[in-house]
């Protein structure tokens, strides 16, 4: 399966939806870019016909080499989105001061969630639009047309970014946008949940009427906030077994094991494999057959 087919079967099913209720499903590896580990993890899986949507980390040490085979991709119908990068790393703009340390970096996770809380900090607030203004044009000036934008660790839905984020977004002419607003399980959180999982969700519940009033979609379901880092068959196999009807994202990270080279090395974990080698096994496929599901990229205008 390669992303032509499944486009084409996608745009089948809105037909169809119009008298009968379909399940799609679109697979988003998040961090291409990240490193040189996960980019070749992420095509594989690509081009293995799993994952039908990626997010890209424009200012990960690995972009630029990731550009030629992406654009041949999105040619065939993979979805390319904007991983809203303002934690980690450097930034594209220069001169910023609230987003960065005194090594001129991006704060780190936990810091620079704590000062996106602010959304009254009008300095902030320019440095927040002129980063994503810089990043959405790198990725434009690549020759790519994203279709969607989330946020690298969910920076997209904080006070701080959320309506910057939006307008962005729609200037742009982006239609998706990531509404992580995932029920969890009293399962998984009596198995202890990634930090930070359950404020991502109450954000993203809050974002969802935004997103919402700017004329952006997001997905009728989201899946994966609880995932990062656990994603085995047989939890692959459960997650397609309780899809929904309507439009689900499913948010993973393949890639391959690699050497820790940059900022965003220990992304490339075993745990990578471990998702890319699950997502291409046949199994995926034959569960998303059982549950009578179509695999494709984020539905364009006329879907």
């Amino acid at each position: 399966m390669d992303p032509i087919p499944l486009r084409t079967a996608l745009r089948g099913g809105a037909r169809e939806g119009r008298h009968a209720p379909v399940k799609r499903l679109v697979v988003n590896a998040d961090d291409l870019g990240a490193d040189p580990a996960r980019n070749a993890g992420i095509f594989a899986a690509v081009r293995g016909g799993a994952v039908t949507s990626v997010s890209v980390l424009v200012n990960g040490p690995a972009f630029e080499a990731s550009r030629e085979e992406l654009a041949a991709l999105c040619r065939r119908g993979l979805s390319v989105g904007l991983h809203l990068n303002l934690s980690e790393g450097r930034p594209l703009a220069s001169g910023l001061r609230r987003l960065v340390g005194v090594d001129r970096a991006f704060l780190g996770k936990w810091a620079a969630h704590a000062r996106l809380e602010d959304g009254e900090d009008a300095e902030l607030a320019r440095e927040v639009s002129r980063e994503t203004e810089a990043q959405l044009g790198a990725l434009v000036a690549a020759g790519l047309s994203p279709d969607h934008l989330d946020g690298h660790q969910h920076v997209h839905l904080y006070p701080a970014v959320l309506p910057l984020a939006l307008e962005a977004a729609r200037c742009a002419g982006i239609r998706w946008f990531r509404v992580p607003d995932q029920h969890l399980a009293l399962e998984r959180q009596a198995s202890g949940l990634p930090p930070g999982a359950a404020r991502f969700a109450t954000l993203a519940a809050r974002a969802r009427p935004a997103v919402e009033a700017a004329g952006l979609r997001c997905a009728d379901h989201f899946r994966g906030l609880d995932l990062v880092g656990r994603l085995d068959q047989e939890t692959l196999h459960h997650v397609v077994a309780a899809l929904d009807e309507g439009v689900t994202e499913l948010m993973v990270h393949p890639g391959h094991a690699g050497p820790d080279v940059g900022p965003f090395s220990r992304f490339s974990s075993p745990a990578r494999d471990t998702e890319r080698l699950d997502l291409l096994r046949p199994g995926f496929r034959r569960a998303l057959a059982r549950a009578g599901a179509v695999l494709g990229p984020f539905p364009g205008e006329d879907d």
